[in-house]
């Protein structure tokens, strides 16, 4: 496969898949700008290394590279606190990057309680261990499947399941 043809191939089968690739790094680095750093390196390895893919569905594969890369990434500055501050500015509620709640209406007193609403579950994500939060992430706000997920992380299926309901139980314990 030549240059071009590669570039295309690569335009066709993974750049769409830029936004995922973003939400998943912003929920594991837990801020925008080393989101961007893991998303921009995880492009750069896909890009090196595409000639080696031979599926159908690039998102997995990318999602895979952009989990990897924020681990190396974090494994090499360990002197990165993993709790952060919850800055308002990188995540506020109106960012489209996340999934968003659908617009209740133009009613103040609805809007209100649902950026709150957003504001905690956001919290609630923010405080779950890196283990819960990014299958959480990857099934509810980027619908993978359950097998899909366990080919990114590398588990079974059954661990995904297991890291689910788990995940799930401690966000809603937060969130009460």
């Amino acid at each position: 496969m030549n240059a071009s043809e590669k570039a295309r191939r690569f335009e066709a089968m993974v750049l769409p898949h830029i936004d995922s690739a973003f939400n998943l790094a912003r929920w594991l680095a837990r801020n925008e700008q080393d989101a961007e750093d893991i998303v921009q390196e995880a492009y750069l390895r896909a890009f090196k290394f595409f000639d080696g893919f031979h599926g159908d569905d690039g998102r997995p594969w990318l999602l895979t590279i952009v989990r990897n890369t924020f681990y190396t990434l974090y494994q090499q500055n360990k002197a990165q606190k993993e709790e952060t501050e919850f800055d308002e500015e990188v995540h506020s509620v109106e960012t489209e990057d996340c999934a968003a709640p659908q617009r209740i209406d133009n009613n103040p007193e609805a809007l209100l309680m649902q950026k709150d609403a957003r504001r905690q579950l956001e919290r609630g994500l923010k405080s779950l261990s890196p283990e819960f939060r990014e299958v959480l992430v990857m099934r509810e706000l980027e619908e993978l499947s359950y097998k899909e997920i366990a080919g990114i992380v590398g588990i079974p299926i059954g661990t995904v399941m297991s890291r689910l309901a788990r995940g799930r139980k401690q966000l809603a314990e937060s969130l009460a």
